[in-house]
């Protein structure tokens, strides 16, 4: 029973009863933890889906406005300089903010956690444990 309490019923079950009751009640709470999992995947794989479709289309946009502004850097430093030394400048300036951006995008990422479902996981550890306390007070 689920508030702790003996049911008096089962001391006049056999005990090939009370092992088959036992391994339903097993397999049911087996599909309710991978349940369990599932639901918690879809949701945190939905958020992240989402996520990156917005990435996808901040980039192509991005990508577009990159090109310009580019553009209008090298455009702007080629009136005082020669045109390949003000390519090159904006380049390396790009190099350094890409490079900025890479080491702070992978500190997010570590810090997003793992994506295994760790509600479900901590259920199955108590439900183990439940277990193993009731198998052994039933042998006492």
């Amino acid at each position: 029973m689920a508030d702790g309490s003996a049911d008096p019923d089962l001391k006049d079950r056999s005990a090939s009863e009370l092992v088959k009751q036992l391994s339903e009640q097993t397999s049911q709470l087996a599909r309710l933890e991978v349940g369990l999992a599932k639901a918690e995947l879809a949701a945190k794989g939905k958020r992240a889906g989402a996520g990156a479709g917005m990435f996808g289309g901040a980039g192509l946009f991005g990508l577009g406005a990159f090109g310009a502004l580019t553009a209008a850097f090298i455009l702007l430093l080629a009136t005082a300089l020669a045109g390949w030394l003000s390519a090159l400048i904006v380049a390396a300036a790009y190099g350094v903010i890409a490079g900025i951006l890479a080491l702070t995008g992978r500190r997010n990422i570590q810090q997003a956690g793992s994506p295994v479902p760790e509600q479900a996981a901590q259920s199955v550890k108590e439900d183990v444990e439940w277990t193993k306390t009731k198998a052994k007070s039933g042998r006492q």
